[in-house]
């Protein structure tokens, strides 16, 4: 039973595009990128009320009363900010609890939830944590609601990582009571309005500047001969805390045998407990931000990972393309080179040679194709190949005009045949039951050829090795920016990739517009295909599985009419690229197969998998990850790789179009083709696989002809089709 193609996947599509931007807006505004708010560094405001500025650093707010207090006689609370840091922390946890050491860490709400073990550790160890923001921003420029989001996504980073809330709370960028300033002061306030104890510092030893460990130790001894007890600040993050580490260390050893006690702000304050013990559904909601947190710091980090190796891989392919189009060039433009290497087939028995110039069988079948099949007629008949041409016509249950357009043209050598539609692998056979050569070229209902197309297309059979050959198939309605575009992924893409694969020997694709094939090979392989919507990949794929050559021939040039709109477009592309998944699954024994067909399988399903299925795959996700990065992070760098890949793809677009014999001048629309063009392809790509894996059946989709080549029945074909595009 045929199932329906697939619809909601768009809605989870749009909902997977959704929680990726979440995500990566949650990355970016835990590293600060996003919603940074900036420090006014232009001048210095007033200073905060006296009895605060000359007061102790630790500032209790509640009733609305300032009330400061200083730490006891021969009482040290060393206090680290800015962890907790996986490599800095552990190691200073170390050192204090070799010394039987007490600490208070006011963490960063982002770190705690990237460390959520770390952040247990500290307190399993009877240290005691604050709160230092969420993402270290000024509270004293951000604006009061940033504030309180900053603070209450810590409190919920500590829930769900401890299971506790915090009482304490450091400013980032604060140091001394007396150098508080009054936006620093208004900040505290609506700090100890929420009920924090706001923390400030005695000895700020500036260890983040990495002035070496003596000078930490220095300062945070200061004025220690009088036995004053001190909240000294340090860090263990933000980079390198190594002379921090050996600081607390050389503290540690020297005032500890002269008595002095080493423990948390509230223990020495006599105070409640900084943490407190939340309920289940506190912890809930926190464990889901910590587990937020860190898949977006995952998927940043993967999604890095991914833009790199893309960006290598498509510079890879794109190096190969042009070494292999170079090889392939010499070898069929250098005719003493090609007839040294070119194997010589052996006379029959009767030593004849083979006839340079065999009958040849041209297979055309039409569908609705009236626009254009007395301009496909018309070239197959007027050619310059010396030998005998039959052109057979299927229609395959035509609606329209088909059949009496090719009746009225009474050609010679035309034959059409009628049946009732049973698609186009079906009319292809229809014709080779009576076709009556061992040169069969099968041709597209909307395609011209030139006038020395046939005899170009059948050379290369003079190889016996030769099963298949694969012309040159041209954008013939360019005139418009979807036609420049499907024109240039046609020379740069398409045809590109057979001169490599004929160097390779593993072509996947002669295409439907123009292929010709020995008829000992299609009796080899059954015939075309019908079970798969690409029966003209499933034909090359099975051909290249038996060990015959599939070549390429660039002076076989075919015009054939492009999609003229975005949605005939994508139908077309939607039922290539279903197609080729079909027939890759079907042929993927090839990969462990031996011979002929190891060698294209090995060689050919592998470039397929990754270039055409699983890059175009990730590709909108790469965009947006570009999108947010030019938005939020470096724009540098995104603008320079975009720029980058587009002189690239030009640079080989101008290669590909000389090889080719065409004008560069398409190539003007390059970079619009990045915005519109590239995307549809990549959801044609998704479209495909989600249809693959429901195991739905994508019915046929007929492209709505334009008649660009109307008129062309008798006229002149020396030069081609270029005056109808």
């Amino acid at each position: 039973m045929r199932r329906s193609e697939p619809r909601a996947h768009w809605v989870l599509l749009l909902l997977g595009g959704l929680v990726l931007t979440v995500l990566l807006l949650l990355d970016g505004f835990a590293n600060g990128a996003v919603g940074e708010a900036a420090r006014d560094e232009s001048g210095r405001p007033a200073p905060a009320p006296s009895q605060v500025a000359s007061g102790g650093p630790v500032v209790n707010l509640a009733g609305g009363t300032p009330q400061s207090r200083r730490m006891p006689a021969k009482t040290i609370a060393l206090t680290f900010d800015d962890g907790p840091a996986p490599e800095w922390t552990p190691r200073l946890l170390d050192v204090l609890r070799r010394h039987k050491a007490r600490a208070t860490f006011f963490t960063i709400g982002a770190h705690v939830a990237e460390n959520p073990a770390l952040t247990r550790r500290i307190l399993d160890e009877g240290n005691e944590i604050g709160s230092h923001t969420y993402t270290h921003v000024d509270l004293a420029t951000a604006p009061a609601w940033r504030g309180r989001l900053e603070l209450d996504l810590t409190q919920r980073a500590l829930a769900g990582a401890a299971g506790v809330h915090t009482r304490l709370m450091r400013m980032p960028y604060s140091s001394r009571p007396d150098g508080l300033t009054a936006p620093e002061w208004q900040a505290a306030r609506r700090a100890g309005e929420d009920g924090y104890v706001v923390v400030l510092t005695d000895r700020d030893t500036e260890d983040w500047a990495r002035p070496g460990a003596a000078k930490i130790v220095q300062r945070a001894l200061a004025a220690d001969r009088r036995g004053e007890g001190a909240v000294v600040m340090l860090h263990d993050s933000g980079g390198d805390r190594s002379e921090t580490v050996a600081a607390v260390e050389q503290i540690l050893d020297r005032l500890q045998p002269q008595g002095y006690r080493f423990t948390t702000l509230t223990q020495a304050l006599g105070m409640p407990s900084a943490e407190v013990a939340v309920p289940a559904h506190e912890r809930a909601v926190g464990w889901t931000l910590v587990t937020a947190q860190r898949t977006a710091s995952a998927l940043t980090g993967t999604m890095s990972v991914l833009f790199a190796v893309a960006g290598i891989l498509y510079v890879l392919r794109l190096v190969l393309l042009l070494v292999f189009a170079h090889v392939h060039m010499r070898r069929v433009r250098r005719p003493a080179r090609r007839r040294r290497h070119a194997k010589r087939p052996a006379p029959p028995p009767g030593g004849l040679p083979p006839d340079p110039f065999p009958p040849v069988s041209v297979i055309v079948p039409a569908y609705n194709e009236e626009a254009g099949i007395g301009a496909t007629v018309a070239s197959l008949v007027d050619t310059d190949y010396p030998g005998t041409v039959e052109v057979i016509v299927v229609d395959d249950g035509s609606s329209d005009r088909t059949a009496a357009i090719v009746d009225s043209l009474a050609l010679p050598g035309v034959h059409l045949i009628r049946k009732p539609n049973g698609g186009k692998p079906s009319a292809l056979n229809a014709g080779l039951a009576v076709a009556r050569s061992d040169i069969v070229v099968l041709v597209d209902g909307d395609t011209v050829f030139q006038r020395d197309t046939i005899r170009h297309v059948v050379a290369p059979f003079a190889d016996p090795d030769v099963g298949a050959v694969s012309g040159n198939t041209k954008v013939a309605n360019r005139g418009g920016i979807l036609g420049r575009w499907q024109h240039i992924e046609y020379v740069i893409g398409f045809n590109l990739d057979r001169r490599m694969f004929d160097v390779l020997q593993c072509m996947p694709t002669v295409p439907g517009a123009i292929g010709a094939f020995r008829r000992a090979a299609l009796d080899k392989v059954g015939g075309v295909p019908g079970d798969t919507l690409a029966e003209d990949t499933d034909l090359t794929m099975a051909i290249c599985r038996t060990g015959m050559r599939v070549v390429y021939e660039e002076k076989a040039l075919a015009w054939t009419e492009a999609p003229a709109s975005l949605r005939q477009l994508w139908r077309q592309r939607y039922r290539w690229c279903y197609g080729t998944l079909q027939a890759m699954w079907k042929h993927r024994r090839s990969v462990i197969d031996r011979g002929g067909s190891g060698r294209f399988g090995r060689r050919c399903l592998p470039y397929l998998t990754v270039f055409q299925v699983l890059l175009p795959l990730f590709a909108p996700a790469i965009d947006l990850f570009a999108l947010f990065g030019l938005v939020f992070l470096n724009p540098l760098v995104p603008i320079v790789t975009w720029m980058l890949f587009v002189a690239a793809q030009a640079a080989a677009g101008a290669y590909a179009l000389w090889l080719d014999g065409e004008t560069v001048r398409p190539l003007w629309t390059l970079p619009l083709q990045q915005f519109v063009y590239r995307q549809l392809m990549y959801l044609v790509v998704v479209q495909s696989i989600v249809t693959a894996l429901m195991g739905a059946r994508l019915g046929w989709h007929t492209v709505r002809r334009t008649g660009t080549f109307a008129g062309f029945e008798g006229r002149e074909q020396s030069r081609g089709p270029v005056g109808y595009t």
